[in-house]
């Protein structure tokens, strides 16, 4: 038994977790490791050959990692808790005319829940990933913060995260940055680990082309929403598009429009099949609701709270006055922001703290 404890690592055979179990192995912590089958890319019908956390590659990267450091591995199927649960969310958000956040669900309801019950069933107290992002207990609540790498970054899709998970969460790279990642694994001679590419495409989207998911996911979709009308807000007729769900609020390029300047996508209306586009000044908002909100830092906001608060994963952040309101989150921005889409994630800081996030209403 390890003084330092029991800890079940999830590795997708990618350089920044297997980089994690190593660290935490040299610790003097007890390491398991796990990789999670989320999805079968070959049962979607897409182009490109299977790539990322779930091919067979990925598997046996992790598994030799493992074999080689001398702890054991195991391989965790959960693409019937993940399909079922994030991928009907994925499809069902972009018909309501919304832009869907999975990887946040994921780590919320299914990566983080998998994890801690097999942690449970192999006896382990902690549970570990390589997410670059920073975990600390304040005031009686466990605290997320940013890694310190602001370029890798990751605390924005952990928002989701509950107290008693986070109880038990270690992040081992917190301390480091990406280039400091890949020397390490390069003097441990995991050459082709550190070489090898990363995805930041969706898991079950990696040929990054979304609207042929849908169409392969939806029986007769395009015959369904095909010659819907673009129109401005006043409601005059512009043209005609290939059907709602295949845009995104802020879309500019795609739109196949020509009206001598530039044309954003301002909102989507599912019921009538309409895609309302504008200006880019007109995509400018000061104010949104947040809705499923869940808090880290506090247990409720203070008074007349302003936090830095990002709408989208690369936004640098504004600051807003956030107040919590009838089971919503108001959010008034101190200056417009642009291209707020329903469906996405709104997270807020305080300096480099995690306050908490939600979904845009």
């Amino acid at each position: 038994m390890s003084k330092k404890g029991k800890v079940l690592v999830a590795m997708s055979g990618g350089i920044d977790s297997s980089i994690a179990a190593m660290l935490l192995h040299e610790q003097g912590y007890e390491v398991v490791g796990i990789t999670m089958k989320t999805w079968d890319y070959a049962s979607s019908g897409g182009s490109k050959k299977e790539t990322g956390c779930c091919s067979l590659d990925s598997i046996n990267d992790a598994r030799t990692l493992a074999v080689n450091m001398g702890f054991p591995h195991y391989i965790l199927d959960i693409k019937g808790e993940f399909g079922d649960f994030i991928i009907d969310n994925f499809v069902n958000e972009y018909l309501a005319g919304r832009t869907p956040n999975p990887c946040v669900l994921c780590n919320t309801h299914i990566k983080w829940e998998a994890l801690l019950k097999r942690a449970d069933m192999l006896g382990c107290e902690y549970i570990a990933t390589g997410h670059y992002a920073q975990v600390r207990q304040e005031n009686g609540r466990y605290v997320i913060s940013k890694g310190l790498d602001e370029t890798k970054d990751q605390s924005y899709v952990l928002w989701g995260l509950k107290q008693e998970s986070l109880k038990r969460t270690i992040f081992p790279l917190a301390p480091y940055r990406k280039s400091e990642i890949k020397k390490m694994a390069i003097e441990k001679g995991y050459v082709d680990l550190a070489n090898k590419s990363e995805s930041y495409e969706i898991c079950f989207v990696p040929d990054n082309d979304y609207r042929g998911f849908l169409k392969r996911k939806v029986n007769g979709l395009e015959e369904k929403v095909d010659g819907g009308n673009f129109v401005t807000t006043d409601g005059a007729v512009l043209g005609k598009h290939k059907g709602y769900p295949f845009y995104t609020v802020g879309q500019r390029k795609g739109l196949e429009i020509a009206m001598g300047e530039p044309m954003h996508v301002l909102e989507i209306v599912p019921d009538t099949n309409t895609v309302i586009l504008g200006k880019k000044e007109e995509l400018e908002k000061q104010e949104m609701k947040v809705k499923n909100y869940n808090l880290i830092k506090y247990s409720e906001l203070p008074k007349d709270f302003q936090a830095l608060t990002k709408i989208r994963y690369k936004d640098p952040g504004t600051i807003a006055t956030v107040k919590e309101e009838n089971g919503l989150l108001n959010v008034l921005f101190h200056k417009k922001v642009s291209a707020i889409a329903p469906g996405q994630s709104a997270v807020f800081y305080e300096g480099n703290d995690l306050v908490g996030g939600g979904f845009i209403v």
